[in-house]
């Protein structure tokens, strides 16, 4: 069994345009998001393996919120510059190339890829609103078989989700 969680970083702030892409931060909305999104998954009792995150600020932010909520070291986040901007092909890559002793992954990334790649896994999937985290089982012993493979389990959570 392989367990993935795909997230979309949190809410971002536009109040600086001169700020590159990659160096945005959370916006208010984004850091009151991303905690609350910790929480429920912590309250579900999800332990990650690995949490991976692009390098973007608001990406690798979002990542930190969520590893303090899950009790996951904030130094053991791995960071993957092919997460920003992070095509679906590409998040793809990064999954087939996972260790195989590794049983459940998160990824911290961005839209579009993130979403394209949900619904690859689950056509009922049409897009990840900003914080949201979809959670995929597959009856897989090793992560190459990623994307061949039809999710057993999906579950899709958002902070405007009660």
């Amino acid at each position: 069994m392989k367990t993935l969680f795909l997230v979309r970083h949190a809410k971002s702030s536009r109040d600086e345009p001169s700020l590159p892409d990659t160096q945005r931060p959370l916006s208010a909305r984004g850091r009151h998001d991303a905690p609350r999104m910790g929480r429920r998954l912590h309250e579900r009792g999800v332990e990650l393996d690995l949490m991976v995150s692009s390098p973007a600020l608001r990406a690798l932010a979002t990542a930190k919120i969520i590893a303090r909520q899950l009790h996951y070291k904030r130094r053991r986040i791995a960071v993957d510059d092919r997460l920003y901007p992070g095509a679906a092909r590409e998040l793809l890559e990064v999954i087939r190339g996972l260790d195989e002793s590794l049983g459940r992954v998160m990824l911290v990334g961005h839209n579009p890829g993130l979403s394209e790649l949900a619904h690859r896994f689950a056509s009922a999937i049409a897009d990840l609103p900003t914080c949201a985290v979809a959670e995929f089982t597959f009856d897989a012993g090793s992560w190459r078989d990623i994307g061949t493979l039809e999710a057993r389990n999906v579950t899709v959570e958002s902070p405007k989700m009660p």
